[in-house]
């Protein structure tokens, strides 16, 4: 694996980040993309306390600049499936739907428009109120950090998946109500002194324990059917391992929500695992998959040690690490800047396909100056802070 890793690292510094051209009809390409669409990227940051429910319906009503942004990315890269982060979770008539009628259907910057038949989402635990004082500020709100997931209303850092290729949705697991607590050896993160030195007072009451959800947002399962072969779509979000204290309660929850995924790739380990519907267990052995999304995590750099790397190294996934010249460029002085999918320098997005899938393509859309789109990558809200990331497979027969 590798010295596959090492060929496929050597090629991609050879071809370009994205494609405008029509893909070959014996590949699939699927991507991730946080699209930065929450209320956060349409909102002074001071006014976000104060909301209760979504912008994002009526910020598609307004054939709006950032959004029409996102859609571009997506109309130069053309994936075949797409997940897409921080879409918030609104009914689709509101939502997804007006995105890919008034969005995608239309052309941007005079390029095709592109079509997704089929439509993944569901509800999500950011926004969704806790009854507990989880940041122990002294208040319980149940919101922004109150919150079973962070956020100032529910549906927040939404999830959508959209594909060519037909969902199997009666098929489809969840994992959004899977409880923390249920995942043996879990993080446990315990307040700490004046010194900076845990002390043995758990940071959660056992009560909040019994109903705090581990996934920030959701774990989903999304059976895709693609030439002959069925893909498991493995999606998730975990939370940032940032914005907490010495009791790194955020990052100890990065680990397990990564942790859960590769649990869920090892028969054996998986033994504890049960969805929404109450089925337990893991992925078939042999099961394709690709596993997408944004994971808040780079090897070597997040919360607690070895959060992305116990799911990077796991013997059935094949990282063959895209990589974008913009990126390099962007970052000259940080080492395994062409691997950054973030303006904000990590690698943090990753689309990590199973090692029976033949990757025949892979790179980050991060234009250089001078190429189309280099516009879009200039602030937040031109269209967001992390980069579209896809991967070519070979389409199974």
């Amino acid at each position: 694996m590798n010295f596959m890793r090492s060929i496929f690292a050597f090629s991609l510094l050879l071809i370009m980040t994205y494609s405008t051209s029509s893909l070959a009809q014996d590949t699939v390409r699927i991507a991730t993309f946080n699209v930065s669409m929450d209320s956060s990227n349409h909102l002074p940051n001071d006014a976000l306390p104060n909301t209760y429910e979504s912008v994002l319906p009526k910020v598609l009503q307004e054939n709006n600049p950032q959004i029409r942004g996102i859609a571009e990315i997506i109309q130069r890269v053309r994936p075949d499936i797409i997940l897409l982060n921080e879409f918030d979770y609104v009914p689709r008539e509101q939502g997804i739907d007006v995105f890919l009628n008034n969005y995608l259907g239309q052309s941007q910057a005079h390029l095709d428009p592109i079509a997704y038949p089929y439509v993944y989402t569901a509800p999500v635990n950011t926004g969704s109120p806790s009854a507990f004082d989880l940041n122990r500020d002294g208040k319980a709100t149940g919101r922004g950090n109150d919150a079973w997931g962070f956020g100032w209303y529910p549906g927040q850092y939404g999830m959508v998946i959209l594909s060519k290729y037909p969902i199997l949705e009666d098929d489809v697991r969840t994992f959004q109500h899977f409880l923390w607590k249920d995942m043996p050896g879990h993080h446990a993160p315990y307040v700490h002194d004046e010194d900076g030195k845990p002390t043995d007072e758990p940071w959660y009451s056992d009560e909040a324990m019994a109903q705090y959800p581990l996934s920030s947002k959701s774990h989903w399962d999304v059976p895709v059917q693609v030439g002959g072969k069925v893909i498991h779509v493995l999606a998730q979000h975990p939370t940032p391992p940032a914005f907490d204290g010495p009791e790194n309660r955020n990052g100890m929850k990065n680990y397990d929500e990564i942790r859960f995924v590769r649990d869920y790739l090892t028969p054996g380990a998986d033994n504890y695992i049960y969805d929404d519907q109450g089925q337990r267990g893991g992925i078939a052995a042999n099961g394709s998959f690709v596993v997408l999304g944004d994971l808040n995590a780079q090897a070597g750099a997040s919360g607690v040690k070895g959060a992305m790397t116990q799911l990077l190294e796991h013997p059935r996934v094949n990282d063959v690490m895209p990589m974008s010249q913009g990126g390099a460029n962007h970052s000259p002085d940080v080492e395994g800047s062409q691997y950054h999918t973030a303006a904000w320098r990590k690698r943090v997005d990753y689309v990590l396909p199973s090692d029976d899938l033949i990757v025949k393509d892979a790179g980050v859309f991060w234009p250089v100056q001078g190429e189309p789109g280099y516009d879009l990558m200039k602030k937040r809200d031109a269209s967001s802070d992390h980069r579209l990331v896809w991967l070519d497979i070979e389409l199974p027969q």
